[in-house]
C-alpha cells in the first residue's frame, strides 16, 4: 500500500483498520504486558502519523508500521533488558480445548516449553520467528522492517529454527 500526501487520512484510517490488532499481538508478543503494548501501538501510529503529515511517502504502509514498532520495542529493551516467561504466561497465553483436559494440560505443557525455549533464543532470532510464524509475515517483509537482505533473513529464519529445535529436544531429554 503506497501512502502519498493527497490520501492521507484516508489511507492512514483504513492502514489502522487493517494493522492495528496485529501490531498490538506484535507488541504484546514481544513485550508480555499488554498495557505496554497499547501503549507501544499508539506510539507506532503516532510517529507513522507525524512522518506521513511531515510530507514523506511510504511504499509499504505495513511494513513501515511494524519497523516503527519493531524500533520501539528496542527502544523499550534498551531501557529494560529483563524479559520473562512468567509475563507471557500471565498475559494470557494459555491454551483451552473445552472437550479434553488431558489434550488441554499437556497442550499447555507443550506450549510452556515451546515459550520458554523460544525465550531462550538469541533476540535476532526470535524476532525473525515470531515475525514469520505468529505474525506471518513474508520474508520479503521482514527485511523490509529489519532492513537487510531477504536471504540474510532466510538464512537467519532457518539457524532460527534448527536452534530452537534442538533447544525443544534438550528439553524433551531432560
Amino acid at each position: 500500500m503506497e501512502v502519498k500526501n493527497d490520501n492521507l487520512k484516508e489511507v492512514f484510517s483504513k492502514a489502522y483498520d487493517d494493522f492495528g490488532d496485529a501490531i498490538f499481538r506484535y507488541c504484546k508478543f514481544q513485550t508480555s504486558n499488554h498495557e505496554l503494548a497499547l501503549d507501544l501501538t499508539a506510539d507506532t501510529f503516532t510517529k507513522t502519523w507525524e512522518y506521513l503529515s511531515s510530507g514523506k511517502e511510504v511504499d509499504n504502509l505495513r511494513a513501515f508500521l511494524y519497523r516503527v514498532a519493531n524500533n520501539l520495542i528496542i527502544d523499550y529493551r534498551r531501557k529494560k533488558k529483563s524479559d520473562s516467561l512468567d509475563a507471557i504466561t500471565e498475559a494470557g497465553f494459555d491454551i483451552k480445548d473445552e472437550n479434553d483436559e488431558k489434550i488441554m494440560h499437556e497442550n499447555a505443557f507443550e506450549g510452556k516449553m515451546a515459550m520458554e525455549a523460544v525465550q531462550k533464543l538469541d533476540e535476532n532470532y526470535r524476532d525473525v520467528l515470531i515475525m514469520r510464524f505468529v505474525e506471518d509475515m513474508s520474508v520479503k517483509e521482514i527485511s523490509k522492517i529489519l532492513n537487510e537482505k531477504e536471504n540474510n533473513i532466510s538464512v537467519r529464519i532457518h539457524r532460527a529454527l534448527e536452534k530452537l529445535k534442538n533447544l525443544l529436544s534438550e528439553n524433551k531429554e531432560n
